[in-house]
Formats: structure tokens, sequence, C-alpha cells
């Protein structure tokens, strides 16, 4: 006889009761519920069976099902029709042409997710000359067929000194557009006059935002400055109407963001908004630091044997010459180039799986996409967010 809660089910080959546990007022358990009805091995695992009549249902739920793989990454190549006849142009040569496909397909993305419209301030970080800004610009203009967007603010961030910049065309828009030089860890979006005036909603973009420059990007559209951690303690002053901020003072709300991400081995841990990502894994700076510099194995193939820059550490350059990435030869005799290409991409992704989690954290749904052709760019996935709201 079985034990009182456990199941009636008598296991002929072990010569005993089964052991499970039962539901009140039930006398079998899950596993042998349906006497009268046929049971087969479940094709996931066959260490336990299931009522053939409900085999569609189970292998929807089965713990041996087979799970997503961490930092599946989706390809969505998108474009926009603004920059179609600049595509088209025989002018333009190799460098030109993958620049505009990306702007392209980053547009594509912002229209996708309902972020490219009027109404709204976007701050574009990393700005380069500001060629993402003026296709915003453009699109905006075209699509809703008016001469000027008034209630368009567009803000450019960079902190190096540019050549060639495009803002020239936008000074007799109407459009508000300014250019700051400024260190991103350097900027208070509260204390930006051009977005306390009418509060518009934020769209955060960034076309190949490098490194760390990411990180304080993502802190700077998401962390409150009141709350921020001070490095060295403020120095005293005195306050006055004029330094004061009003209760209501501040820019508008987050609406999203559309980041391209590059460079994972200038990432800094001191910076990285996946801290806490880290350590509930068991994982800190040391491991951390060792997934960065691993991290450039993804774009150091024969593919991006192309000059490198010697600019510094420019937040985001238009024309991609990043910093070289550290050569390790340590593992060449064990790795093969795919192998080690391979083990940079999925560093690459555990890293972003810091970001997702810190945008989760802070209320925003979030994805990565590869949203260029690795012939376009090695640096292809791009970062979005909305409100989860």
């Amino acid at each position: 006889m079985a034990a009182p809660g456990r199941c009636g089910f008598f296991l002929e080959k072990k010569k005993r009761f089964c052991k499970m546990i039962v539901a009140r007022g039930k006398v079998f358990c899950g596993e042998h519920a349906e006497e009268g009805s046929s049971r087969i091995p479940c094709p996931l695992d066959p260490k336990h069976t299931v009522s053939e009549d409900k085999l569609e249902q189970h292998l929807k739920k089965c713990n041996s099902r087979e799970k997503a793989k961490p930092w599946d990454v989706d390809n969505s190549v998108l474009s926009h029709p603004i920059l179609q006849e600049e595509l088209n142009n025989p002018k333009n040569g190799d460098s030109a042409h993958k620049h505009l496909k990306q702007q392209s397909s980053l547009l594509g993305h912002l229209e996708a997710l309902g972020l490219l419209g009027r109404g709204r301030c976007f701050v574009e970080f990393g700005a380069g000359r500001g060629k993402l800004s003026h296709w915003i610009h453009e699109a905006l203009k075209t699509r809703d067929h008016v001469k000027t967007c008034k209630d368009l603010q567009l803000l450019l961030v960079e902190r190096c000194s540019t050549r060639f910049k495009v803002d020239g065309k936008h000074q007799d828009t109407g459009v508000e557009f300014e250019r700051l030089q400024v260190d991103i860890q350097h900027l208070d979006l509260s204390k930006v006059q051009l977005l306390t005036q009418k509060k518009l909603p934020l769209v955060g973009v960034g076309k190949h935002l490098c490194g760390a420059a990411t990180d304080l990007a993502l802190r700077c559209l998401l962390e409150t400055p009141g709350l921020r951690k001070e490095v060295q303690p403020p120095r005293k002053r005195l306050k006055t109407p004029e330094s004061s901020p009003g209760p209501d003072s501040g820019p508008g709300p987050v609406l999203g963001l559309a980041v391209a991400l590059c460079c994972h081995h200038r990432c800094e841990w001191r910076h990285y908004v996946g801290q806490q990502f880290f350590l509930q894994k068991g994982l800190g700076a040391a491991e951390f630091s060792a997934f960065c510099r691993m991290s450039s194995w993804a774009t150091c193939g024969p593919a991006n044997r192309g000059p490198a820059s010697r600019a510094g550490t420019n937040q985001g350059r238009d024309d991609e010459e990043h910093e070289p990435a550290e050569k390790t030869d340590a593992v060449s005799g064990f790795l093969s180039l795919e192998e080690r290409e391979q083990l940079g991409r999925l560093c690459k992704r555990l890293i972003d799986g810091g970001r997702l989690h810190f945008l989760e954290t802070n209320g925003f749904l979030s994805k990565l996409t590869c949203y260029v052709d690795r012939e376009v760019t090695l640096e292809n996935v791009l970062l979005t967010a909305v409100p989860s709201n």
C-alpha cells in the first residue's frame, strides 16, 4: 500500500509504489495520473514519460526543452528612404557607402521603435561630424513635408575638436541645433539650457560609441544627477537663486535610445553600468578586465587589417578607424583564428549583457540587434531600449 501523500502507482520493475508526492485529493502523481492512457518516453528526455495524447502540450513546457542561448543577437538590417538617393550616388566611395548603410539602418530602427519623430530632443553621443543628427533632421523634415522643424531639438556631444562638421547646414533651418564639446562623464543634462527650456522627451543615439563611452552615455541618460556618487566631496558654495534649480528644473523624460556599440576592449570597470550583473555571477573587476582584453579577438582577424586610429581616445568618430586592440598571441598555439573570434564575440555579448541588465533594472525593454552585415563593419551590433510601460 502506498505511503500517505504518495503516488498509488505500483512500479512493477522496482516492486514498490511510486514515491512522488501527490496533490491534495489525488491518488496518482502527474507522471502516473492517466492510468488508462498510453504513455511514451519524452522525445526530449527519455528518462521520463508523457501521456501520448498530451505530447504536444508537454513539449512546450518540458524542462528538457531547448532553452534560448544566452546573448543571442537577432539580425535585422533596416533602411530609411531618406538616404536612398545618397546610397545610389556613384560619387561616394566604399568607406562613405558603408557609413551611409549604417546611418540608414540606424534611422530604420529608430522608426521601427517609434522614436523617430518631432516633439523631442535627440542627444547624439560621440557625434563626430554630426552626420547622424543631420539625417535625423532630414528624415523628419521630408516625412512631414515641412521646411523647418521648430518642435525638434538636436544636441551633439563630442569631446574632441572636429573638422568638416555639418552644423552649418542647420543654422538657418529654424531647428534648435547645439553642439557641446565635453567629455560625456562630465556632462549633466539637467544643466543644459537647451533641454531645460522646453523639456522635450529625450532620445539617445550614437554611431560607434567606443568602449566606456557607451556606459557613460547610459549613466548620463538614466542616472539622476543628484544621486550620482561624487569621486571627491563637492566644494562648498553659496546658494543663490541663479544656482539653485527649481523643483521642476531638468530635461524631459528619456523616450528611448539606439546606440551602435564598439571597442569593448576599451571599457573600464569604474564606468561600467553592469557591475551588479557581474557581481551577481561571482565575477569582478579582474574578470571584467580579462573579458575586455579577449573581446578584441572578435575584430582582430584578417577582415579587420585596415589602418587603425592614432587619434587617442575619441568617444566616437565618423571614420570608424578606432584605436587598435591589444594583440594577444599567448593562445595562438591552441586556438584557431575562428575560435578566437568566436570567443571574442562571446566576451562582447557578456559585457553587453550587463548593459541590458542595467537598462532593465531602470525600467526599459532593451535588445541587441545586428543592424548591418559584418562586411559593412565588424562592429555591427546595435543596443536599443524603450520604456517597459
